[in-house]
């Protein structure tokens, strides 16, 4: 009886629609139209057992050939069964929606044919940018279980011939150019589609976690999509919705733009401000950023001591580091987190204390979801460990045993490990949390069956699949957690614990302030080209400075390039500042002092853009960046560098500065180099010279 009442209100509420609108929002009973002055997109709602389906979405001005004039909107399966906007469904409501950054459109709630499903696709538009974000919402009518699959939260059908012939695709963080057909992997949080003859594309962000993201262009058809990974996949999604109950997909942002020869414009401009202003990413959160990171990691790896991070962190102060990380090998074992006492006799506190007194902020390691054979907590709760196919408990993080056991965040691991990890924050005055390893999948192993849990027993999961993602949603909910404790905690989500190789995404930022993206080995200038050229390829579509990149030294002989590099970036140095001179010590404090400033000057730290004329980092050639502040347009830094070229001067030109206003162009010492306006620096540029054939020079820009 209950559920024939259900069905009879939806049918009743569908019929009862009226004319409505909210800022970015209007609708009928037969026609949605979201519009906030930018891009408008159309969407016919269905009436009794008829179609879902998008007819327009376009900027608002200009043409824009992309799209059929019906697109399916969005598919998923649950039990095998396939649903999609071409399905027959019936309109419930269209309800006004929103979120606490700026996000203003419409939920519209629908009714299945075969009334199992109740389902809200969500739109949220944000204040002048041609940004469409969606979620579904699938609920469960039915009175059993169903497992939920193949998700597309978005499925647009594109023009046959000239979209799908003449349109590049910018993959792996919108730097990797393919054509054809193409289904994205964990590094595709970010894909640009461009047709250099329409001069217009789509931009198509996918705010899944690790593995479980899909993103693809004329895969198995002539469209569009992106959601969660397919049953088909390496590592398939799968949630089991109990009855009544739903289930919220992660969020998928697209973004339509005509008249731009190159879709860099676009990358270095809309998508950043989205991500900074709108996404809810944790950097964006954060009262003060940081700007000079020191990490014990390399060389002294393990062999640390209290003696050793004494001596360490005051030469590391006198150098001006802002953050001091104590690496791996304080503790007495990876799952109890205790102290090791041989090590630090007097524990960590009076450590911290010490790091205080020397102005900077202490931070430390933890392999947040790995215990040792010998911990108390693997004996006394085995059940909250990762089992393999085979029912054994074994690691993630490598195929052979490492002697160190997997945890399952989906057990009572998640709130065991936020206890030890809120200690150390809070009593213990941790500003910097660098939590490392795998909780889902390995960095290091390609086995794809060495993945997640295959209990069947653990409260948070059913099967394997869908361990994949409450294990990450857990993880999340941890940081959440340590945040609402400590607001202006810096968690380092590392690309371990993402997953895979130097994997960073939008799902990590809105819950992580940075990430530890790689453990880069070299002295010399090819170690500063990885740097850089990661620094590259991972922005504009990914924040700077949650880009963490290990493992530059502060005793190498090139290390003030080292510096210059990471200033594109997070700047961090390892190494051993003891071994350093008082004149390096002085000339690494100038560097600091000159960062930090930046930083209180012009807000560096929330900018990245590509400098014009200046692309990937390659040897032979010149490269650079630029971290202007677009919103007050009153400067930034700018940084060159030589890379093996046998040219020494190259005309510089900025961007996104305000045409009408003088700038000057200075060294770190004060010389003015430059003084022009903005147009005059963007239309004509200024000369530099690098004598040294692997050099570089960090620029201020300053609004005269």
């Amino acid at each position: 009886m209950k559920k024939v009442t259900y069905v009879l209100l939806f049918v009743f509420v569908s019929v009862n629609i009226a004319l409505a609108e909210a800022p970015f929002a209007k609708w009928s009973e037969t026609e949605l139209v979201l519009n906030n002055g930018v891009v408008q997109r159309v969407i016919k709602l269905p009436s009794a057992d008829s179609t879902f389906l998008t007819l327009s979405y376009k900027p608002l001005t200009g043409d824009f050939k992309y799209f059929l004039d019906e697109n399916t909107d969005f598919q998923f399966e649950v039990n095998g069964v396939r649903y999609s906007g071409r399905s027959n469904w019936s309109l419930v409501n269209v309800k006004s929606a929103g979120d606490e950054l700026q996000g203003n459109g419409a939920a519209v709630t629908l009714l299945s044919r075969d009334r199992k499903i109740g389902l809200t696709i969500k739109y949220l538009l944000y204040p002048d940018l041609p940004v469409i974000r969606k979620s579904l919402i699938v609920k469960n009518l039915g009175s059993s279980e169903v497992a939920l699959e193949s998700v597309d939260v978005e499925k647009l059908s594109v023009t046959h011939y000239w979209a799908t012939t003449f349109s590049w695709i910018y993959s792996d963080y919108g730097r990797r150019k393919s054509i054809g057909p193409y289904e994205g992997n964990m590094q595709d949080a970010l894909i640009i589609i461009h047709n250099m003859d329409w001069e217009a594309g789509i931009v198509i962000g996918n705010e899944a976690s690790g593995v479980l993201k899909r993103t693809s262009f004329l895969w198995d058809e002539a469209d569009v999509t992106a959601g969660l990974t397919h049953r088909d996949a390496r590592f398939p999604f799968r949630k089991w919705i109990k009855p009544q109950e739903s289930f919220e997909t992660p969020q998928v942002f697209t973004m339509v733009y005509n008249n731009q020869k190159t879709p860099e414009e676009v990358l270095n401009t809309s998508l950043p401000d989205y991500i900074r202003r709108h996404m809810g990413i944790r950097l964006s959160e954060l009262d003060e950023k940081p700007t000079y990171v020191y990490n014990t990691w390399n060389p002294f790896r393990k062999d640390i001591n209290e003696k050793l991070i004494l001596e360490l962190a005051k030469a590391a102060s006198d150098a001006g580091m802002k953050e001091f990380i104590i690496d791996d090998g304080w503790q007495d074992n990876y799952g109890d987190w205790g102290i090791d006492k041989n090590k630090f006799p007097n524990g960590l506190k009076p450590v911290f204390d010490y790091i205080k007194s020397l102005g900077m902020k202490p931070g430390l390691w933890v392999s947040v979801g790995s215990a040792s054979p010998e911990s108390k907590v693997y004996h006394e709760h085995p059940e909250w460990f990762v089992r393999n196919k085979y029912g054994e408990f074994g690691s993630i993080h490598t195929e052979t045993d490492d002697g160190v056991r997997s945890a399952c965040f989906s057990t009572g691991w998640k709130n065991y490990i936020r206890d030890i990890l809120l200690k150390l924050a809070m009593e213990y005055g941790l500003e910097y949390l660098k939590l490392d390893f795998a909780i889902v999948t390995s960095a290091y192993v390609f086995d794809n069956e060495i993945s997640g849990c295959y209990a069947t027993d653990h409260p948070g999961h059913k099967d394997h699949h869908e361990s994949m993602y409450t294990n990450f949603e857990q993880v999340w909910k941890l940081y959440d957690e340590l945040h609402a404790a400590k607001p202006n905690l810096f968690i380092d989500c590392t690309f371990e614990t993402m997953g895979g190789l130097q994997l960073i995404d939008y799902a990590m930022l809105k819950h992580a302030e940075g990430n530890w993206m790689s453990n880069f080995y070299g002295p010399d200038e090819i170690g500063d080209l990885r740097i850089r050229n990661m620094s590259w390829w991972r922005s504009p579509a990914m924040p700077a400075t949650a880009l963490v990149i290990g493992n530059p030294q502060m005793d190498d002989k090139g290390w003030e390039t080292h510096i210059k590099s990471e200033a594109g970036s997070l700047p961090i140095m390892l190494g051993d500042p003891r071994k350093l001179s008082p004149d390096d010590l002085k000339k690494y404090r100038a560097y600091s002092d000159w960062l930090h400033l930046m930083e209180m000057n012009y807000n560096i730290m929330s900018f990245r853009q590509d400098l014009p004329g200046f692309g990937e980092p390659i040897e032979g050639g010149w490269d650079g960046f630029q971290r202007i502040n677009t919103e007050t347009k009153n400067g930034g830094i700018i940084a060159v560098f030589r890379h093996g070229s046998v040219e020494s001067k190259r005309i510089v030109t900025i961007k996104y500065l305000d045409p009408l206003k003088n700038y000057q162009i200075k060294n770190m010492d004060g010389k003015v180099l430059a003084s022009l306006t903005g147009h005059d620096l963007l239309t004509k540029g200024f000369e530099l010279s690098l004598e040294g054939i692997y050099s570089g020079e960090l620029l201020e820009v300053r609004v005269r």
